[in-house]
């Protein structure tokens, strides 16, 4: 039974799920990259590219782990803490792809880091 409370457990199980989703999109960005984008003219080879078949694995081991998660912890819980890929998406962005991130996106995801501090902690009442 799901509970409401975040475990130790269940923090490692939902960080090493947020990295693998994390892992598979960068994946997948890198070989859009490499093969020019999505065109149906290169269609074939984005099927068959390392990069894209690496982020495919990273996103079925992630939802193997996803269903570890959603067994142990409330979904009203789990699903939004899910929300910090969001934030570690915006620093992978700005390290690995070297984007310019504007002020107005760091400020949302200062915004959802508090927000998930909100949901993770333990009911008082």
């Amino acid at each position: 039974m799901p509970k409401s409370t975040l475990s130790p457990e269940a923090l490692l199980l939902i960080g090493t799920n947020i990295i693998l989703l994390l892992s598979g999109q960068a994946l997948w960005k890198i070989g859009l990259q490499k093969l020019g984008g999505f065109q149906l003219s290169n269609l074939l080879a984005l099927c068959f590219s390392p990069w894209i078949m690496g982020g495919l694995v990273l996103y079925v081991i992630a939802t193997g782990l996803w269903f570890a998660i959603l067994s142990r912890v409330d979904f009203s819980l789990a699903y939004p803490l899910q929300s910090l890929s969001l934030v570690l998406g915006v620093f992978l962005a700005w390290t690995l792809f070297q984007e310019t991130i504007p002020w107005t996106r760091w400020l949302g995801t200062v915004i959802i880091v508090v927000g998930c501090y909100l949901v993770s902690l333990p009911q008082r009442f």
